[in-house]
């Protein structure tokens, strides 16, 4: 209420708080200012400049989670400064994985595994297009408002592009592998602030850990994981070192992959393959290109994903899918009758194959290319493969990180590494 200065008695007109007048005669329109939403921890945060030194130091994998001002949440989400695999498993699947289950030890949580490939692929893709697709299927099918996603910059066809896309075309830029380090997380700032309620992120293990470890901050009502499996990324000039030490054409490169028959596939411009065994590799000039972060990774199979998509655990020239829980099955089931799909194999042993890489690799040892092409044949054609060429790369590559971390970060053993991977491990004899 209000006093007339020439009536002390009481006016029981409304008032307009901006103006201090009667609203009877305010000519401007009374607005009442909204209420403002709490500010979120994070909102004061700032994110990291490009260039400058990582919470993590030299195991950082340049998820992008510095790039935003979920940085807030580093010390807790970021793969490597706090691996938390297990605990995350409880809250994304519901439990964490069976020890004593081999497939579950090995692959993670999962209500099935399949290899597919699609029946039309997708013009372009790097496999036939089963990613591509279901992004593109989860977009129009409005379940969901955006798709984190990495396109390649216009000017270097391997350099990340992570973007925020609403349209398939945006989504159909960023099919192919980017075989570097990627920021995937760094659009996500952007996505509180467009006010998307729905998300849909592409990643690898170290992204997904970290996007998983926020995702409660994120302000979203549903996300959904489409994950890729993940070793032995590299900075950009470690990919040209890689490239111009192993093919004999790297500036045409397009795409590669090291695949199921033990050899390197190189995808040229003019639509050759180029394959280089993998144990004519340069293993002592290579051995440092791989990204500290990946020596210290043992998250191969993208445990917190929801659909896993990949190709090793798959026979040759199909790719291999893990359903990880409901949303993964929803994902897979939009775009199930465009695909070929048949039962996952397995043959083979891997094991003694896996003991005699351990000391080769760690003393760099590289065949002649004559006995490398040798081997390669012989072990294509009696060696592991489906599944058990999945295990075969799982060992190989846990017992290579396992004794880096041991080697050079010695305080982070214990805790880092996984309680699965740390029985992986201990089936093979490991050098000092």
């Amino acid at each position: 209420m209000t006093f007339d200065t020439q009536n002390p008695t009481p006016s029981l007109l409304p008032t307009n708080p901006r103006l201090g007048e009667n609203l009877c005669t305010d000519t401007l329109p009374y607005t009442p200012t909204p209420p403002q939403p709490p500010t979120k921890p994070h909102h004061k945060a700032k994110a990291l400049k490009p260039g400058s030194r990582r919470p993590a130091k030299e195991l950082c994998s340049e998820c992008g989670l510095c790039d935003t001002y979920y940085i807030h949440y580093v010390k807790e989400a970021c793969a490597f400064i706090n691996q938390q695999i297990a605990p995350l498993e409880e809250v994304t699947h519901g439990r964490s994985r069976n020890l004593d289950n081999e497939d579950e030890l090995y692959f993670g949580i999962h209500q099935e595994m399949m290899s597919a490939r699609k029946i039309k692929p997708l013009e372009g893709a790097q496999w036939t297009g089963i990613v591509t697709t279901i992004a593109c299927e989860m977009l129009t099918q409005g379940l969901v408002e955006g798709v984190v996603c990495v396109q390649n910059r216009d000017e270097d066809r391997f350099s990340p592009k992570p973007v925020l896309a609403t349209t398939t075309e945006e989504i159909i830029k960023a099919r192919v592998n980017k075989p570097t380090l990627s920021p995937n997380l760094s659009p996500l700032e952007l996505v509180e602030k467009s006010g998307m309620k729905r998300l849909l992120v592409i990643g690898v293990g170290c992204q997904i850990q970290a996007l998983r470890a926020v995702e409660a901050k994120l302000g979203l009502e549903k996300l959904y994981v489409l994950g890729t499996p993940c070793v032995d990324n590299v900075t950009r000039a470690g990919l040209q070192k890689f490239l111009e030490t192993t093919s004999k054409s790297p500036e045409t490169v397009v795409a590669y992959e090291f695949m199921q028959d033990f050899r390197v596939h190189f995808k040229h411009a003019d639509g050759s393959v180029e394959k280089v065994p993998f144990f004519g590799l340069k293993t002592n000039i290579l051995k440092d290109i791989f990204a500290p972060s990946c020596m210290t990774c043992f998250d191969y199979v993208n445990a917190l994903a929801d659909l896993v998509v990949g190709y090793m655990g798959a026979p040759f020239g199909w790719q291999w899918l893990v359903v990880r829980n409901e949303r993964g099955k929803q994902m897979l089931d939009l775009v199930r009758h465009q695909l070929h799909i048949q039962p996952v194999m397995s043959s083979g042993d891997r094991r003694q194959a896996v003991q005699n890489s351990i000391p080769a690799y760690d003393k760099g040892i590289t065949l002649p290319m004559w006995a490398a092409r040798l081997m390669g044949i012989v072990i294509d054609k009696l060696g592991p493969k489906g599944l058990e060429y999945a295990r075969f790369s799982i060992d190989s590559h846990f017992a290579r990180n396992y004794l880096y971390v041991k080697r050079n970060y010695p305080e982070k053993l214990e805790q880092h590494v996984p309680e699965y991977a740390k029985r992986i491990v201990s089936q093979y004899k490991l050098p000092d």
